[in-house]
């Protein structure tokens, strides 16, 4: 029965399947992986004489910098531009590891199809939100007309092209592999690309809904491993060992108030607060605007506990300032569940990092993981608390009606306007 056994675990291994260490159960402590050294060597020199707690705390902090400035590098360059970076790289190391954890480099056409999807799937998501932001231009030009009405036909087609070829190379002795590899492909599409398109949309209802949201979860990240580092005692969860209570808490009081004074400062900027319109007379894109409510100062009354401390009865704020408090505290409390499901992830594998990409810091998707709950989360809460009915876009959907469509429109309202004696009230004034 031994012989049998070994026979039948060897096929399973011959067929795409994953071996009998792979199929163990847990142990329900998760393996920390060995540490690599991939510090360039300039720095490996420079840093030589201090400690492996110091030396690391260094390295990390210089990458830091140098990611923070390159992060608003980018962002001069144009925020959609580090999207498409991002959500590009990170696609190639969540596939990357799947290559290598189920071997699959030999599998025919399939590093050519995972591409493949992800081209398709970005073309919908971008297709859908240029459509939808940029209507005015779609429709002046000809061929983005075109693209635009059959735009969901053309996106469906060219993925159902990609699924037929995946059936087409399916090969015999490979099948549970193959479907391994594609189910790996699709669920990361869904983790990267999806949430860059939510990041997309909420960087199109204004800058600041963009950078703030971001800024947060690079601040918590530092200051938690700031507190951590130098007051860490407490273990926080067992995914990762070097998280502790005393970083979280401090990570979440600083990223409140650094939320507050960022969203003041860019509260009064124009170019950070009004969102991405096309400019039909200049023919370009701009972003100016009159600040809403949300983006003008007002007087607001402090508790009377505040009140007896500071000496202030009331205080100006930004409306948007409030709502930071909510995007801080979901960046503290929840944003770090993305770098623990991550841990999980990378543990389940047998992996330290998604990368090697940032020395000290791993791959780009180890800097960001926190970055996709929080996008999801902006998404909805612009959505639930901030967004209401946008009189252009109505006006966009009827102006691509027909002539007679639109003389209907128009004929309903003015009666219901002038049943309301609105119309009225306006040619009497007149």
């Amino acid at each position: 029965s031994t012989v049998s056994g070994s026979e039948a675990e060897d096929r399973v291994k011959r067929d795409g399947g994953v071996s009998d260490s792979e199929c163990r159960p847990d142990s329900g402590v998760p393996e920390v992986p060995v540490a690599t050294d991939d510090t360039p060597e300039v720095l490996n020199k420079a840093l030589s004489g201090l400690s492996s707690r110091w030396k690391n705390w260094w390295v990390r902090g210089i990458l830091t910098l140098a990611m923070i400035s390159f992060f608003f590098f980018i962002i001069y360059l144009g925020p959609m531009v580090l999207m498409m970076i991002v959500s590009i790289k990170c696609f190639h190391e969540i596939i990357t590891i799947g290559y290598s954890v189920y071997h699959s480099y030999h599998l025919p056409w399939f590093r050519t199809l995972s591409w493949y999807f992800l081209l398709c799937v970005n073309y919908f998501f971008y297709g859908e939100t240029v459509t939808d932001y940029f209507f005015t231009l779609v429709q002046r030009e000809e061929p983005l007309r075109i693209l635009s009405k059959y735009h969901r036909f053309i996106s469906f087609t060219l993925y159902l092209t990609g699924f037929c070829m995946f059936v087409l190379s399916l090969v015999k002795k490979h099948y549970r592999l193959q479907f391994y590899m594609f189910g790996w492909t699709h669920v990361t599409l869904l983790i990267v690309v999806t949430q860059s398109h939510l990041i997309i949309h909420n960087l199109f209802e204004g800058m600041i809904w963009f950078i703030v949201p971001i800024s947060c979860v690079i601040c918590n990240d530092i200051m938690a491993y700031m507190f951590g580092f130098f007051f860490g005692r407490t273990p926080l969860i067992k995914l990762s060992p070097k998280k502790t209570w005393e970083g979280f808490i401090g990570g979440f009081f600083s990223t409140v108030v650094f939320g507050i004074l960022l969203s003041y400062v860019m509260s009064g900027y124009r170019y950070f607060v009004c969102p991405v319109e096309f400019n039909n007379d200049s023919n370009s894109f701009t972003v100016d605007c009159e600040p809403s409510e949300l983006f003008q100062l007002q007087d607001y009354t402090l508790p009377s506990v505040l009140q007896s401390i500071t000496g202030w009865s009331t205080v100006k704020l930004f409306p948007f300032q409030i709502h930071s408090i909510a995007l801080s505290a979901f960046a503290s409390i929840m944003g770090p569940f993305g770098g623990f499901f991550a841990s999980g992830f990378k543990r389940a594998f047998k992996i330290k990092d998604f990368a090697n990409t940032i020395p000290g810091h791993g791959g780009i998707m180890d800097r960001f993981d926190c970055q996709y709950l929080m996008a999801t989360f902006v998404n909805v809460y612009i959505a639930s608390f901030i967004r209401g009915p946008n009189p252009t876009k109505v006006i966009q959907q009827l102006l691509a009606l027909r002539p007679d469509q639109q003389l209907h429109i128009y004929n309903s309202l003015k009666a219901h306007l002038t049943e309301r004696g609105l119309l009225a009230t306006q040619e009497e004034a007149a």
